[in-house]
């Protein structure tokens, strides 16, 4: 079995089992009060979740996680489309690896799901990536029970390829009768003051909240918002409008680095919930 050994552990996250346990178990007493459980009478279809170090964005992306944890779906494959931060690869692809390992332990890629997608097999996106990475902890942490995860690096950012990927990855689990869940993995604004990151951030949760994936792409190019994955964001949504005739998307929590570590120049996390 091929395994992508962790990249980031030790860096976005403790590297020791224990230590990871408990820091997701103390974010998520904090946040528990807070988090909208009757969201999960819903037919959860993916969420757009921050992937930046634990001690920064864990308190948004656990309120997706413990959602999902307590939703009565059951899925058997979670799709974690990740923007690349390195550059290297291809357009779009599928990691080439069996299985990731993180702490926590060993988690299966579907590979037949990978394959069915007519996409390209590479590990090369993913070897230093963390914008994959960092979901796997949570999800080993929150779902209780067996399950796969397809990992897509998304490189070129545009409506045209996350209308393509959503596409596939709705006709491959048609074909192959897999329960679906999407991850969006993408930070906000980056190293703006609050204020300033907040302004821009409206333009697309506008778009978000609308559903308009060609608005989002418009209008990050025009206004140069630093919106780190907006294609993963993009390909959720077209996937969305595929699978349900009536999307609706909620904001669940948002937040910034400063409000961990004081600054001026902040970097912006927010977590959506995209639900039937």
């Amino acid at each position: 079995m091929k395994t992508r050994k962790t990249a980031v552990a030790g860096k976005f996250y403790p590297a020791d089992k224990e230590a990871l346990i408990d820091q997701i178990e103390s974010v998520k007493k904090k946040e528990l009060p807070n988090i909208n459980i009757s969201l999960t009478s819903n037919q959860i279809i993916g969420g757009i979740v921050p992937h930046a170090g634990y001690m920064f964005s864990a308190y948004q992306a656990v309120h997706f996680f413990e959602i999902v944890r307590q939703c009565k779906q059951k899925f058997d494959t979670v799709v974690i489309i990740n923007p690349n931060h390195t550059g290297l690869g291809h357009e779009i692809a599928f990691d080439a690896n069996d299985a990731w390992e993180t702490p926590l332990g060993k988690v299966s890629l579907d590979i037949e799901f990978g394959e069915s997608l007519g996409i390209e097999f590479s590990e090369i996106e993913q070897k230093q990536e963390h914008s994959g990475e960092v979901m796997v902890p949570f999800l080993q942490y929150f779902l209780n029970y067996e399950y796969k995860i397809a990992p897509i690096t998304l490189s070129n950012q545009t409506y045209k390829n996350a209308k393509f990927l959503a596409e596939r990855l709705m006709e491959s689990a048609s074909i192959l009768n897999r329960r679906l869940l999407l991850i969006a993995s993408s930070d906000f604004s980056h190293f703006l003051s609050p204020e300033e990151g907040k302004e821009k951030d409206a333009y697309v949760l506008e778009n978000i909240i609308t559903l308009n994936s060609e608005a989002i792409e418009k209008v990050v190019r025009k206004k140069h918002i630093t919106v780190c994955g907006y294609g993963p964001i993009m390909t959720l949504i077209e996937y969305s409008k595929l699978v349900s005739s009536n999307p609706k998307a909620d904001i669940l929590r948002s937040g910034h680095s400063g409000e961990i570590i004081p600054s001026h120049d902040v970097v912006d996390y927010i977590s959506i919930l995209l639900y039937d």
